[in-house]
């Protein structure tokens, strides 16, 4: 059964749907620095994200006629600019593809967790910057994206077990990097 959703910008999205051109434009003024933001964390590269948000939008208006309404317009349009992004490190080899073993996940301990909630913002987005591109990206459609685990494992192509374990890496080495950082500012080390 495919419910349709209800979205505020319904009338704005019904407009789109007759290539209304100053629709477009408010639906992108909406939507622009979230699927921007979106675009960035998987890219880690202002350029490549904003032409992969470009991207995104035109085909997404190209393509209004498939949006059925059983999901939010802006997540439809969120799963565009993820897939494109993905799509663009794969096109420039960029896209790091680490092996996993299932005996490899690592379950995370609690206090592991509460931890890193004492760090900053500022510096935990640095610190997965650094993070290697596999990593980075299971990490930001889970954490900051809210993807589950099942879903990251369809948009990445890897299995669901890859995918847990890339996220559990993904959070030992983040939180390495946090407490490296940390250890670097105690001491005057940057």
């Amino acid at each position: 059964m495919n419910r349709k959703v209800k979205n505020i910008h319904q009338e704005l999205i019904n407009a789109c749907y007759k290539n209304d051109q100053k629709a477009q434009f408010k639906i992108y003024k909406l939507y622009y620095k979230a699927m921007y933001n979106s675009a960035y964390r998987i890219l880690n590269n202002q350029m490549e994200a904003e032409d992969v948000m470009q991207e995104a939008f035109l085909d997404a208006f190209r393509k209004i006629q498939q949006y059925d309404g059983s999901a939010t317009f802006g997540a439809w349009l969120k799963r565009i600019v993820i897939n494109k992004s993905i799509d663009a490190l794969k096109k420039n080899k960029s896209f790091e593809n680490i092996d996993v073993d299932e005996k490899d996940f690592v379950e995370e301990k609690e206090e592991d967790y509460l931890e890193s909630i004492s760090y900053k913002i500022e510096e935990i987005r640095t610190c997965i910057e650094q993070l290697p591109e596999a990593y980075r990206i299971v990490l930001s459609l889970n954490l900051l994206e809210g993807y589950d685990h099942e879903e990251v494992s369809s948009i990445m192509g890897i299995s669901y077990n890859a995918t847990r374990t890339k996220y559990s890496r993904a959070r030992q080495k983040l939180l390495a990097l946090l407490k490296q950082s940390k250890l670097s500012q105690t001491f005057n080390l940057n």
